[in-house]
């Protein structure tokens, strides 16, 4: 969630006044100001904001970094916690160091809910009314839970925010990148809400380099009435993080979302995917691919032979007990 600077022409930014005033470098005041940046809000007005508040010694100094430096484009919306006195280089320093936004919740792409409420929480949310505002809570047509509406990325709110004001700007935020995937335009033969469940089971099961193999396996296995047999479900149902292996008797677990004993679809998304996700999710790769397995870190390939992937799964196990995948776990 980037704000965009303005951009300028040439004689623009050659007019800029290279002589605009500005605090040395290396002395800022131990005093701090919170200052709030809006999605899409311009250098120049960044820069005003700044200077009002006596983080920089003039607008135009922060203005003229702006346009130099690309960085300035990546300043994330939110209440910045800046120190005074500073050089126009040390405030956008300080404004893209993640640790000054005040109340910030960061949202990983394959993150589940119960790892995004409790960042809420931490960042002044009354749990309560946390429970409160999902409860009423007004989804999609189509969706009837909050996994998967809670899209990636970061947010920062005032602290008077109410807590339903906060979760529906991330559900709208997500209902924004799956039109804009194609979930309610392309003709896929499946309902936006299934697309979603889709878009979760690729983010979990694959790189991004593998996301649109990893749709087309999804469809060839449901063509074909096959189970999806995905790691990823079982450890959704498990809330378990941090391991490649899963074992036979997990593999039993009795649950709709377990696609080792249930056929289809999960009922709901496993996680919260991202854009790129959501795009493989309506544009898999064409292909007749029904397996595919990481043999090592960086390494994963597809067949539609049960004797390969037979043959790739020992070499994993090898890999496995060489420790390749030690680092991962």
């Amino acid at each position: 969630m980037a704000v965009l600077v303005v951009t300028f022409g040439l004689d623009a930014v050659r007019n800029l006044d290279s002589s605009a005033p500005d605090f040395n470098c290396g002395a800022p005041s131990n005093e701090e100001v919170l200052i709030r940046i809006q999605s899409g809000e311009a250098g120049s007005s960044i820069g005003a904001s700044l200077a009002s508040a006596g983080v920089i010694k003039s607008s135009e100094a922060y203005f003229r970094l702006a346009v130099a430096d690309a960085r300035a484009t990546k300043v994330a919306p939110g209440t910045h916690r800046l120190q005074k006195n500073l050089c126009a280089t040390e405030s956008l320093e300080q404004l893209l160091d993640s640790k000054r936004i005040v109340g910030l919740i960061s949202i990983s792409e394959g993150m589940w809910a119960s790892e995004i409420l409790p960042q809420m929480y931490r960042a002044g949310f009354n749990v309560e009314e946390v429970k409160s505002a999902l409860a009423a809570l007004v989804k999609p047509k189509g969706f009837d839970q909050i996994e998967g509406l809670l899209f990636p990325a970061q947010y920062s709110f005032a602290a008077t925010t109410p807590a339903g004001e906060a979760l529906a700007s991330m559900v709208t935020r997500a209902g924004k990148e799956m039109r804009t995937a194609g979930f309610y335009s392309s003709n896929t033969g499946y309902t936006p809400a299934q697309l979603l469940v889709i878009a979760s089971l690729i983010q979990a099961e694959g790189s991004e380099k593998d996301f649109s193999k990893v749709s087309q396996v999804v469809r060839n296995r449901l063509k074909k009435g096959m189970p999806l047999q995905f790691d990823s479900t079982v450890h959704y149902v498990m809330q378990s993080r941090g391991t490649i292996f899963l074992s036979t008797k997990s593999t039993m677990l009795s649950s709709s979302y377990n696609t080792y004993r249930k056929y289809g679809l999960p009922p709901g998304p496993i996680n919260n995917p991202g854009t790129a996700a959501m795009r493989a999710a309506v544009t898999p790769q064409e292909g007749d691919w029904l397996y595919f397995i990481t043999v090592a870190p960086g390494d994963t390939r597809f067949t539609a032979d049960i004797a390969q992937f037979n043959a790739w799964k020992y070499e994993y196990k090898k890999n496995l007990r060489a420790g390749k995948f030690r680092s991962q776990k």
